[in-house]
């Protein structure tokens, strides 16, 4: 096993800071804390990614306190490798690794899709109630929730941290992917890697999941009052295409986004906003795919005189300046908005 078993560590485990606890975790760790009713448990998955820290940061925070859960609580940290690594906290995953939050499926004949599907084993060894993935966004932006399907069970987990809940069935590979009636599992993004607040919400969402008597839905209708996004689409960067963030269109790359994008997250953006410059038309630089398999690229962005606009009214949210995770994952993602609905997160419209 890659993973390390702890049960019931005391605060020592801590260490003085997040750092101290990365180096005496050393590697993968498992870390099963008793609860008062030590027949349930629910587990809280961290750290998939090296560079989105508040996860743990709620984790050494938890030791500290030294309290028992409700139930037994199973944290699994997982890419502590990458987060160890200089400068901390930094890394999504090791030079030439996969992204491990695309690795929950077969495959697993490399060391992530190893370290995977020792992950799924532990989940089904403790046979947990729900499952939370915590994440961090890669920039500044508000906390949501993601899942694969909606109903009130993913509803009710989503809302111990956050009022906004994203519904995408893309099946990447992803945690969530696993998701069934069984065993409610849901994505939760805290919101950026380097917010306080963010920090704040992982810990007080923790401390909710782990003292609450019921984190699912029970018979009765209820209403969290969550925002929902349907059917996100990822726009992508095609292969070779060179990206840069600046306040000006950057020569040598083929698009240039602005520096600032990421304020645009979960906002309304109306087409008459100006995302950046692009060098060519974007079905030559983009690639986006609607829940149908067709294109969508036009759905989502034009290009007039060199300047790159949305093509319609947009919610986007995922937004990265970091050019590296653009490169290997996504730009964002986007909903359409309509203003003659007030039903929050529209299906994108096909625009021809």
């Amino acid at each position: 096993m890659r993973f390390r078993f702890l049960k019931d560590p005391d605060k020592s485990l801590a260490g003085s800071d997040p750092n101290a606890l990365l180096e005496n975790l050393g590697g993968p760790a498992c870390i099963l804390f008793t609860g008062q009713e030590p027949g349930r448990t629910r587990a809280l998955v961290t750290l998939l990614h090296g560079n989105e820290p508040s996860g743990l940061f709620a984790l050494h925070r938890w030791l500290h306190a030294a309290q028992q859960p409700r139930v037994n609580l199973l944290f699994i940290v997982a890419s502590v490798h990458a987060a160890l690594a200089e400068p901390r906290f930094s890394h999504r995953m090791l030079p030439r690794a996969r992204d491990l939050n695309r690795c929950f499926r077969p495959p697993y004949d490399d060391e992530q899709g190893r370290l995977a599907q020792e992950i799924l084993e532990l989940l089904r060894v403790h046979r947990p109630e729900a499952v939370v993935d915590m994440h961090n966004t890669s920039g500044s932006g508000p906390s949501f929730g993601v899942c694969t399907h909606l109903d009130r069970q993913h509803d009710a987990l989503v809302s111990l941290f956050t009022r906004r809940l994203v519904v995408s069935n893309l099946n990447l590979g992803a945690l969530m992917d696993i998701s069934d009636a069984s065993c409610p599992t849901v994505t939760v993004e805290v919101g950026g890697r380097l917010d306080d607040e963010a920090h704040a919400l992982a810990y007080e969402g923790l401390q909710r999941y782990a003292f609450a008597k019921r984190v699912l839905a029970q018979d009765e209708e209820t209403d969290w009052g969550i925002e929902i996004f349907r059917d996100p689409i990822r726009l992508e960067l095609r292969e070779g295409v060179t990206l840069a963030y600046a306040e000006a269109l950057r020569p040598g790359f083929d698009i240039t986004l602005r520096s600032d994008i990421e304020h645009l997250n979960f906002g309304e953006v109306p087409a008459d906003t100006p995302l950046g410059w692009v060098k060519d038309e974007p079905q030559s630089l983009f690639r986006a795919t609607d829940a149908q398999g067709r294109c969508a690229v036009a759905s989502l962005v034009r290009c007039e005189d060199g300047a790159l606009y949305p093509s319609q009214s947009l919610k986007l949210f995922m937004i990265t300046t970091n050019a590296a995770i653009a490169e290997s994952d996504c730009l964002f993602y986007a909903v359409a908005t309509d203003d003659a609905d007030p039903t929050p997160g529209q299906p994108l419209r096909n625009i021809q």
